[in-house]
């Protein structure tokens, strides 16, 4: 019994080491369902986002992190899928609002940006089909070689007319594909076979994700009325197949969990392309009330075959409580072919109080090993909207989760950036692995500009920073940085709409140094 006890206090104590982040501006207003995605062209980049309009970028695996609001013509209404393609690009898929060009939702918008987030170009709409409702979409792209490499996918929920309860009405899972790294989109094309209702709850198809396999082939899952269901296109996207039932979901995919506006057990597909003996697997998350309305929990099935046929379900929450485990998500390491899970938690809490935890399977899904993330607990009330997912990133070892918060009515977005060389998870803090070794400040960008450009500087140790902009003339027309910062990469923004235009100098006051660059604003 003493032997059990210490292994427990081990792991606890390994639960504090990986320093929780908040990602958002805390004068934010109530950032919820968010999305992550690491470069794989540079993995020392990192990219999030969360509704309605916010996106989030990292130079530094996540450990300090810019904000910015998305814009585009066609409006940013929420739903926020972030991913890069294999050169690096990063695309932001959202819904739209577009108050002078339609009506509400009525298509998917994805944006594209060549600068890790820097600026986004307006995007391309996808699935206009008046009076029709597009919703709840997800990226997907093709990151290895071949005649698909860095094709990009989406996935949604088209309904005739979203709420309604009308027999009339029907709901499906489309598909559109860009083959020029997301300037044009494909005339969607229906993936389901089968329809649900538009009422967005049991009845009703939706969750798809999509995901590649190693030989292009596109898989994705999605939730309805006939259970947990797949299909699969192995042309590139032009076509798809029979839909195959993969397993029931016992209480549906929407239910309630105390403390919670909106709970969803909706699937998440991904596809096994490492090099790891199990290349090529198919796996499924997703979360239900099998076990009873006050036991949700989160399970996890695969395919070894492309999909023709599904192992048994099993549980991935190691727990022996009747407590709630709801939100999940699932990620795969492509270069080890380890899965990672994110998911809220409260077996071992009471009430309403909820913390988060990640499962990490190195096996192919066959065991889970469970470990709590959250440095702490926070308590949900139902009046305030919380969002319908999390989410997480992982890449050669780096994990990235990302989750909500909500405490005393005012919501949050965190993450707790990890590197996972150690046998016990989450036994390694995350180390800051791209710390500067050289005090600078870069060329802003863009330059010349007008009237916005960003900033950076980068600091090999903390420092008292001081960030000014002048005239020629000497005098002093911004302060952008008055304060202590860590050590890492830093941006600022400098917005010069009220100067006129001509040249200007920023100085860096920093670790007994100083440095000063020039740009030009033209109007």
């Amino acid at each position: 019994m003493k032997s059990i006890v210490i292994v427990l206090l081990a792991v606890y104590s390994v639960f504090g080491q990986v320093k929780n982040i908040q990602i958002n501006d805390p004068n934010s207003l109530d950032p919820e369902e968010v999305t992550i995605a690491i470069n794989p062209a540079n993995p020392a980049q990192a990219a999030a986002g969360a509704n309605i309009t916010y996106s989030y970028r990292s130079s530094d695996g996540g450990l300090s992190w810019t904000q910015k609001s998305m814009t585009s013509t066609y409006g940013v209404w929420g739903d926020p899928s972030v991913i890069y393609d294999a050169d690096g690009n990063l695309y932001f898929a959202h819904l739209s609002n577009p108050s002078s060009l339609g009506y509400w939702i009525d298509r998917i918008v994805v944006q594209k940006s060549t600068d890790n987030g820097v600026t986004w170009n307006t995007g391309a709409g996808i699935g206009y089909n008046s009076p029709k409702n597009q919703d709840k979409e997800w990226l997907g792209v093709n990151l290895s070689g071949g005649p698909y490499r860095n094709h990009l996918y989406v996935t949604w929920t088209e309904f005739d007319n979203y709420g309604s309860s009308s027999t009339a009405d029907s709901s499906r899972i489309l598909f559109s594909r860009s083959t020029d790294q997301g300037i044009t989109w494909s005339t969607p094309i229906k993936v389901s076979d089968r329809s649900g209702n538009c009422i967005d709850s049991d009845e009703t198809n939706e969750g798809a994700v999509p995901c590649v396999g190693p030989n292009g082939e596109i898989y994705v899952s999605w939730a309805g009325p006939l259970g947990l269901m797949f299909d699969k296109s192995t042309d590139g996207g032009l076509t798809f197949g029979k839909d195959v039932f993969v397993d029931s979901i016992p209480g549906g995919w929407d239910f309630d969990i105390p403390g919670i506006n909106r709970a969803n057990g909706m699937p998440i597909t991904v596809c096994d392309t490492s090099s790891s003996p199990n290349r090529g697997n198919i796996y499924i998350l997703w979360g239900d009330q099998r076990n009873g309305a006050s036991n949700t929990d989160v399970f996890f099935i695969k395919s070894t075959d492309k999909g023709a046929t599904w192992s048994g379900f099993r549980r991935v929450n190691d727990d022996n409580t009747d407590r709630h485990q709801f939100f999940p998500w699932m990620t795969i390491d492509q270069k080890t072919g380890y899965l990672y899970a994110i998911f809220y938690d409260r077996r071992n809490t009471t009430l309403n109080t909820t913390d988060v935890y990640i499962a990490r399977s190195k096996d192919g899904g066959n065991t889970f090993e469970n470990a709590r993330i959250s440095q702490s607990s926070f308590n949900p009330v139902a009046s305030v909207f919380f969002g319908d997912y999390t989410n997480i990133a992982a890449y050669n070892h780096k994990v990235i989760p990302i989750w909500m918060r909500l405490d005393n009515k005012i919501l949050s977005v965190w993450t707790a950036p990890f590197v996972d060389t150690s046998n016990v998870l989450l036994g390694v803090e995350y180390p800051n692995l791209n710390v500067p070794t050289v005090y600078s400040l870069d060329q802003n960008y863009p330059n010349p500009f007008n009237p916005s450009t960003t900033i950076s500087y980068s600091l090999t140790s903390p420092s008292k920073v001081k960030l000014r902009v002048y005239d020629l003339l000497g005098e002093e027309v911004a302060t952008l940085v008055d304060a202590d910062k860590a050590a890492g990469v830093h941006e600022v923004t400098f917005n010069g709409q009220d100067l006129r235009s001509g040249v200007y100098l920023y100085r860096l006051s920093a670790a007994g140094s100083t440095i000063s660059k020039k740009m030009l604003l033209i109007k």
